[in-house]
């Protein structure tokens, strides 16, 4: 089969359009242009139409992956889902199958792109500056598809608990509320919801000078 036409992208840079005389559309990145050694006239059998039609899709999944990791942070399970993930036109079939997403994840880990230990010390240290406590902090991990052999690595470097504790105590606590048991139980349950035990719960209202029962 003959290469009819190969023109650069005007949509996305670095993608080119490879056509074939049957009216076949390709799209392919610069390296699969130079490997392939493509070129309008160009004949090529079924077999390196197949062998390049997969090096397009292989470029394009590394492509999506390198752009969702660059607009933020992610853990390799939330990629993959990401890479997997049926697209709102249902007629439209996904970027690429387990597989693959897992292939180029593997490949992104090996460059250092793709990190879950270091992943999951960002996520412990953002939500820990937010007052959170480590219940809250384990479950944001586990809701982001952290492995569990990361966790306690990462849980180690969350802020002392009495620190976020004592920081909403003083921001929620008005004159007069440490002798009003509603407003004692509103702020206690605020800080179970945001992750604290009860023990510590109790410590920081001890420390405000709360009397409890």
């Amino acid at each position: 089969m003959r290469l009819s036409k190969l023109s650069p992208s005007q949509r996305a840079a670095g993608r080119w359009l490879v056509q074939l005389e049957d009216g076949t559309l390709l799209r392919v990145g610069e390296n699969e242009v130079v490997s392939f050694a493509l070129y309008s006239g160009k004949e090529l059998t079924g077999e390196e139409v197949e062998a390049i039609r997969a090096a397009g899709r292989e470029t394009a999944v590394k492509e999506k992956a390198l752009s969702l990791l660059s607009a933020r942070p992610m853990s390799r399970k939330e990629l993959v889902d990401k890479l997997t993930a049926r697209p709102r036109d249902r007629e439209k079939e996904p970027l690429t199958d387990r597989a693959g997403a897992e292939a180029v994840a593997d490949r992104l880990e090996e460059l250092g792109y793709l990190d879950d230990g270091a992943y999951a010390r960002t996520v412990v240290r953002h939500y820990s500056a937010k007052g959170y406590g480590r219940r809250r902090l384990q479950e944001e991990l586990y809701r982001r598809g952290v492995p569990r052999d990361y966790w306690e690595e990462a849980l180690a470097e969350a802020a002392p608990a009495e620190n976020g504790v004592d920081a909403f105590l003083r921001k929620k606590l008005r004159p007069g509320d440490l002798e009003n048991r509603k407003a004692l139980k509103r702020v206690t349950d605020a800080l179970a919801r945001r992750g604290y035990r009860w023990d510590e719960i109790q410590e920081g209202l001890r420390r405000c000078g709360a009397e409890l029962e």
